[in-house]
Order: C-alpha cells, then sequence, then structure tokens
C-alpha cells in the first residue's frame, strides 16, 4: 500500500464535533484521516471508529486508528498508529490483518531505527515545531532535525513529518527528504487548506518524476 502524503489528524472536543470534523476534511479531498481521541473508553472509542469508518468508506478515504490495533481491526481501518507509549508495532502486526498498516512516531534518529526494525509502515517524525496538540513535547525538530535523520537514516520506509506545520513549511519539509506531512491544527481551522496542501505534495512528487526522467 502506497502511504499517502496528507494525514488529517483529527480534532474535536466531543464526538460530535469529531466526526463533523471527519466528514469535512473527507468532502475536502482528504486522502487519510487519523483517528485520534484521547481519554475515552474503549467502548465509546469503538462507537466512534465504526462512525468513522462509515463516513470515511463512503468518500474512500482511508483510516488509520490512533494507539488501539484491537479497534483498528475490528472496525476494519486502513491500519493502526502507535505512539512511544502504546504496543510494540510486532505485536499490533500479529493481531492485525495482513493488508493493515502500521505506522509509528519517532523523535529521534535511535526511535527512527528502532521502528523500521520493527518493520513499521512509515514513521511520523516530529515535532517539527512547537504545537499545542500534545502535552509533554519531546525535542523540536525543525528543517536541520530532519535533513541530519534522513540522511544518516537512508531508509525506504516513508516518513511523515509532523507538529505544527503550515502551507508554508511544506515545499522546504519535502526538500529534506521527508515524503509527506501529518497535519491538525492547520486543516481543523480551515478545510480549504487540503486542497492547497495537496497541491504543493503533488508538486514535489512531479519535480521527482522529472529528475528521474532525465
Amino acid at each position: 500500500m502506497i502511504i499517502p502524503k496528507l494525514h488529517y489528524i483529527s480534532q474535536g472536543n466531543s464526538p460530535k464535533e469529531l466526526l463533523e470534523n471527519i466528514q469535512k476534511a473527507c468532502a475536502s479531498g482528504a486522502e487519510l484521516v487519523q483517528l485520534r481521541f484521547k481519554n475515552v473508553s474503549e467502548k465509546k472509542l469503538l462507537k466512534l471508529a465504526k462512525e468513522a469508518r462509515d463516513i470515511t468508506s463512503h468518500f474512500q478515504t482511508r483510516l488509520i486508528i490512533n494507539d488501539n490495533y484491537k479497534i483498528a481491526k475490528e472496525v476494519k481501518a486502513d491500519g493502526v498508529h502507535l505512539g512511544p507509549t502504546d504496543a510494540c508495532p510486532t505485536i499490533a502486526r500479529k493481531h492485525l490483518y495482513t493488508w493493515q498498516i502500521i505506522g509509528g512516531t519517532a523523535n529521534t534518529l535511535q526511535e527512527c531505527e528502532t521502528l523500521i526494525a520493527k518493520e513499521v509502515d512509515y514513521i511520523s517524525l516530529g515535532p517539527f515545531r512547537f504545537s499545542t496538540t500534545k502535552d509533554h513535547l519531546p525535542t523540536v525538530l525543525g528543517l536541520s532535525g530532519y535533513t541530519a535523520i534522513i540522511e544518516a537514516l537512508k531508509t525506504e520506509t516513508p516518513l511523515i513529518g509532523v507538529g505544527g506545520i503550515t502551507t508554508e513549511d511544506v515545499t522546504d519539509i519535502l526538500e529534506t527528504g521527508i515524503s509527506g506531512i501529518a497535519v491538525s491544527g492547520a486543516i481543523t481551522r480551515d478545510f480549504n487548506s487540503i486542497k492547497i496542501f495537496s497541491q504543493l505534495l503533488s508538486a514535489s512528487s512531479t519535480e521527482e518524476q522529472r529528475h528521474t526522467f532525465k
């Protein structure tokens, strides 16, 4: 499975608001939505995941469930995204369907290497800049952090930039070798920005193709 270049990480203060935002993102052309809703019971998360699956299926948008691989399997989501304190990707892999993807979160070169050894399908590398979405933020990486990690890694595993990214950052981020981005705040504030993000991301892939065919 090719990992889409733009991931929308869902936001909302209530399940209703979250689902409305997922619907808006899908209607605006999002290729992949990550369902992220913290501090909720497994039962409520399952209900939310089923509703999100209905919305994303209607738009043929891919759905990734944050943290919970059991729910990802139950609703037949396209995959699961595991943070550093979540289940180990190797364990999740044993439970998931073969076609489901696993993403992991990393902040350092070592964390990336560990995730690659555990055969994740993509790595969210961040934070790119300070973001209010998460508490206890690890070191902000910025462009120089991305460049250093990518040069040392030399991996085929797609690296997705995450953390306070706006449309102004996309071109510079892609020049570091990052293959895509995950966005929460900037998209939730303006769902029309999905089109701009997508254009900037696809412009980079046509550039890559041009270089390849020279």
